[in-house]
This record gives C-alpha cells, structure tokens and sequence, in this order.
C-alpha cells in the first residue's frame, strides 16, 4: 500500500520537476514564483490519498499529472483572488499583483489556469471524460464562490446558508473534487466515489471555517499572512456572519466592523475590538464546535465503505492534519 512518506516525496519531486517556458518571462514568472513559496499541497495530497486508500498502487503520471493540476488551478484562483481582494501577502511573501501589477497578475492567472487542463488530461483514457467532468463542474463552482464573496462584500449582512454556500463553492468544491479524482483513477464505484467526494467537501468546509478563525486567532509567523485582514476587509467571514446572527446590537456592531481605520495603530485598535465583540458572544467557541462538527460528518461519509482499518486510518490521519491546525 501507498504511504503517506511516498506521497509526499512524489508531490515534493513532482513540483520541482514542473517547467514552465522562459519567455515571455511576464506570463511564467509569477507562475514559478507562485509554486516556489510553496503551501501545503493540501489538493494533490488528498487526490493521492484518496487514490491509495482505495487500492491504488502505482503513482505514475496517470495519477501524478492530475494532482499536479488541481493544485495548478488552485495557485491560478489564489493569483486572481488576491488581486481581487487586494491581499499584499500570500504565505509572508508578497502577492503577484503586488510584486507584477494587475495586468500581469491577471494574464498569467489565465495561462496557469490552461496549464491545469493540459494536466488533468493525463487521467486514464478509462476514466478521463469522468476526471475531466468533475474537473470542470467543480472548477466553476470555485469561479461561482469567488462572485459569491466579492457581492457579500457590497451587503450589509449574509445569512449562515448563503455563506455556507459560498464557501462550500469556493474552498469545498475543489477539495472534494480532488477526492473524487483521486477516487475515480482508483477505479471506485459511483457510490465510492461519491462518499470520498462527500468527504472532501465536508473537509473544505471545515477547512474555510478554520481559516475564518485563524485570520482573527492565527500566529501570523504561522499563518503566513496578516492577522486581522478580514476584519480590516470587512470580509463576511463565519465569525462575522455568527456574530450578527447572535448580537443584541446589531446597529452598534454593523458600526464597529465598517470603523474606518488608516494609520496601523488605528487597524490594531479595529481588531482588538472586534475581537472583543467575538468573544463576548462566544463566537470563537462556536466556530471551534462548527469545524469539529464539519469534521465528524467527513469521517462519517467513509465509515460505510469497505475499506479496512488501515486505508480508513490513512484518509482520517489526512483529516487530522487539515483541521488540527486550529487545535
């Protein structure tokens, strides 16, 4: 069986294999950059997982390329999101709109966004039109949940299910996807399939809520971007959208999150602030209790399966590793 050390050296050699052309150094560039300051690799890791858990034995290309390209279109969407959402730091390093400018950032975001294509067309011929299917229905979703994002920014206030929807299309669907990738190269059932995907998905789910937390909780170091930036943004993560469910005041706490600050003393004090307003009504808590619940519900999509204790354990020990960051 497939373990989790040949996972991630296959995934570790095969970003370093990846080449991209020299010219014109304006479209590549950032590609290369984008890939050097890393990540996790949390996409290609669950397809791989996914794919060894369910018998898969050989990691060649056919299974390799595809993991390769999740995570390519991952770092495209991350390019364009940035840019949208005028991040200056992605992982302590300076974002590629802010290293190239918006016309760049832009361009290259589309080749990369190609290049993840050319990848996923590696699948198996047996299963390539079901890969590339899942691929493509998933990947607008992303598309679907960026929108979904930037016309919250413009309203007031979003209920808990539009926001579950949003983040379910913009973070769930690729991780599911690639669970279902990994499952269908495998060569599992539709209802196989199926679970797996439905475990990614509640994994992504966990996953957003989690990032939500961290943004206002996360050691920066550690995090790899700056602390606070939702709230700066006025982003309507999970903690904001909780706390408005929840407040007494909604007018005074609408005031308290769209405080204009300019000067970094002035942001630092917003924050604090805001924070405070979290924990009065007990939303950090709740937001812990909600990605622990998201994860329970993934594990309990392959408790079912036939899979046996030890591909079962593989597939939770990649849950404890996506979601034990909060803890």
């Amino acid at each position: 069986m497939i373990s989790e050390k040949q996972i991630e050296s296959r995934i570790e050699a095969m970003f370093k294999g990846l080449a991209f052309p020299e010219r014109p150094e304006n479209v590549y560039a950032p590609q290369r950059y984008m890939l050097a300051i890393g990540g996790k690799r949390i996409r290609p890791r669950l397809c791989l997982t996914a794919y060894a858990a369910l018998g898969g034995e050989i990691l060649d290309d056919a299974v390799l390329a595809p993991a390769a390209g999740l995570e390519l279109f991952h770092t495209f969407s991350l390019i364009h999101d940035d840019m949208m959402d005028k991040s200056p730091l992605r992982r302590n390093q300076p974002t590629v709109w802010k290293k190239w400018g918006n016309d760049i950032a832009l361009l290259s975001g589309d080749a990369m966004l190609i290049e993840s294509y050319k990848y996923m067309l590696k699948a198996p011929e047996k299963v390539r039109s079901a890969v590339l299917s899942l691929f493509s229905e998933n990947a607008t979703k992303v598309c679907e949940g960026q929108q979904l994002d930037m016309d919250f920014e413009q309203r007031t206030e979003v209920s808990m299910s539009e926001y579950e929807e949003m983040i379910g299309c913009k973070t769930a669907a690729l991780l599911a996807c690639s669970a279902g990738v990994g499952a269908l190269i495998a060569g599992a059932d539709r209802k196989t399939c199926d679970a797996l995907y439905g475990f990614g998905w509640d994994l992504g789910m966990a996953f957003q809520v989690a990032d939500d937390y961290l943004d206002a909780y996360a050691d920066q170091a550690v995090f790899g971007k700056p602390v606070g930036g939702d709230i700066l943004n006025e982003k309507k993560s999970w903690l904001t959208v909780r706390a408005l469910e929840k407040s007494d005041d909604k007018a005074g706490l609408l005031q308290l999150l769209s405080r204009p600050v300019e000067e970094e003393s002035g942001k630092a004090a917003k924050i604090a602030d805001v924070k405070a307003a979290y924990a009065q009504l007990g939303v950090p808590g709740e937001a812990l209790e909600t990605i622990a619940a998201w994860h329970a519900s993934a594990e309990a999509r392959i408790a079912p399966l036939n899979l046996g204790s030890v591909r079962r354990q593989l597939l939770e020990r990649f849950a404890h590793s996506l979601i034990g960051r909060v803890k």
